[in-house]
């Protein structure tokens, strides 16, 4: 005959099996903020709220295949205007060998070491105060329907901007730019 206990106490155990089982290195990593590279998600999230809370006047222009056009704005949701920055991060666990490391007093440099990576390359440069004077993104997608070139670059209280050229089969090749200037 099976206890009361016996049955609690196998629960029990099976719901730490399930819980150890579950705890990915992605888990631990978030759980204990250790990330092998400088993480752009946690820098680009901390400008987001700062400017949002600035509120800061933008110049912003917007040109696709040549055709531009320019407003001066203030962005509603800093979030979401630097989302491409923050989806570059390259933290994850599956990662953590797969980019090669440069470092100066003054910059670090992150190259893929596999080519099948979206971010290619992700430049640090900090002045000699330790503060961030640019951030510059290379990403690239490519498969047998299209390939994507971006470049993104950031400038502290200056400027953003995200280059971008796709070649779509059929449809052809296409030019992106959108850049934002901080108003003083």
């Amino acid at each position: 005959m099976v206890k009361k206990t016996d049955i609690a106490n196998a629960c029990f155990v099976v719901a730490i099996m399930l819980s150890a089982i579950s705890c990915t290195t992605d888990d631990v990593q978030v759980a204990n903020h250790v990330k092998p590279y400088f993480s752009l998600e946690d820098y680009f999230q901390q400008e987001a709220s700062r400017l949002q809370q600035l509120a800061p006047s933008i110049s912003k222009m917007v040109s696709k295949n040549g055709e531009t056009e320019s407003h001066d704005i203030q962005i509603d949701n800093w979030e979401s205007e630097l989302a491409l920055f923050i989806d570059s991060d390259i933290n994850k666990a599956a990662w953590q060998s797969s980019y090669k490391i440069d470092s100066t007093m003054t910059s670090l440099v992150y190259t893929s070491l596999d080519p099948e990576l979206r971010t290619e390359q992700i430049t640090v440069e900090k002045g000699d105060d330790g503060t961030i004077k640019h951030i510059g993104v290379s990403n690239r997608i490519k498969n047998m329907l299209y390939q994507t070139d971006e470049q993104l670059d950031y400038y502290p209280d200056s400027l953003y901007r995200i280059t971008k050229q796709q070649h779509v089969r059929i449809i052809g090749e296409s030019n992106y730019l959108v850049a934002g200037t901080f108003q003083q």
